[in-house]
């Protein structure tokens, strides 16, 4: 029989650290725990990828809202262009 593992430090032995982790308690954007210690020690930057997308864009380029899920991509186009209208 196969004895669990009932505690970190036998499922990590290579991390002696483990157990002085901060326990996650609040939830990230992608609705998982993490880690404190462990989210700031990730280097998330990457050549590859622009951290700041929107740098430089005009604010009229991000002014149509495609996250109703209740309009398809057209009528949202069409919703935000009325919009400018009125206001």
């Amino acid at each position: 029989m196969v004895k669990p593992k009932t505690h970190t430090t036998d499922a990590a032995p290579d991390h002696p650290d483990i157990d002085k982790l901060t326990p996650a308690t609040k939830p990230e954007a992608s609705g998982a725990l993490q880690e404190p210690e462990i989210a700031e020690g990730v280097d998330t930057g990457h050549p590859a990828v622009d951290a700041n997308p929107r740098k430089g864009a005009k604010p009229d380029s991000n002014r149509i809202d495609f996250n109703d899920p209740t309009l398809s991509a057209h009528d949202a186009v069409v919703k935000n262009l009325e919009d400018q209208k009125t206001t």
